[in-house]
């Protein structure tokens, strides 16, 4: 299965599925969703799961379990819309708490996309781990991120705590010890990448990037 790129029709279904959230819309355009948003999104995990378990050999790479479900949980949401509006796909190990494991992703709405890797949801536990790494090696922690300053592709994002939990930690430290969680984003608009297989090459080359910093978090991850 060979990825050549999302189309325009990709995020023309986004925003019209935005606007028309309901079961008898979604049905009348499967085949579309199928064609133009699924398959590719699923041969995207088939071009790019060889590299990913050169980086984690215990990464899930099945299409069928890498790309999310278009369908919402709407058990305990107030908002009852049946379909999501945006889809990805994770790569992560197959661990009962998937939260508290560090995964990568891939991202796409009707009017942007994104990528990247870190802790996304994890517990309080998890992240006091990686507080007391940068607490107790902040040299170590400094040279697992020390790339960051070397490029311009990734930014650090994850919800922040009002008040900073260790006010006496310098700025540089400060940034990321302070987040409910943590990781590393490229966000994009829709470009010439994105409607082509130059998508998997970039894809590729950012996650490389961030894949020493992968391993550094699961380090902390399994961190008594």
């Amino acid at each position: 299965m060979s990825f050549h790129g999302f189309t325009p029709q990709t995020l023309d279904f986004l925003n019209a599925l935005s606007v028309n959230n309901n079961r008898e819309w979604f049905e009348a355009h499967r085949r579309e969703y199928e064609k133009c948003l699924r398959e590719p999104l699923k041969a995207l995990v088939t071009e790019l799961a060889g590299f990913m378990l050169s980086i984690d050999h215990d990464l899930v790479t099945l299409p069928g379990r890498a790309v999310s479900r278009i369908h919402r949980d709407t058990r305990f949401s107030r908002d009852k819309s049946p379909y999501k509006t945006t889809m990805w796909i994770t790569f992560k190990r197959p661990v009962v708490e998937w939260r508290d494991a560090p995964c990568y992703f891939f991202e796409i709405t009707a009017d942007s996309y994104r990528y990247g890797m870190g802790f996304y949801g994890a517990s309080k536990e998890t992240m006091d781990r990686l507080r007391g790494a940068i607490e107790r090696r902040p040299i170590e922690f400094r040279q697992n991120v020390a790339f960051c300053g070397k490029q311009d592709c990734f930014v650090l994002e994850g919800e922040m705590y009002r008040r900073a939990l260790r006010p006496d930690l310098p700025e540089d430290l400060q940034c990321w010890h302070q987040r409910k969680n943590v990781y590393l984003v490229c966000n994009k608009r829709p470009d010439k990448s994105l409607f082509t297989r130059n998508l998997v090459d970039d894809l590729r080359r950012g996650f490389g990037m961030l894949a020493p910093f992968y391993d550094y978090l699961w380090k902390v991850r399994m961190s008594a």
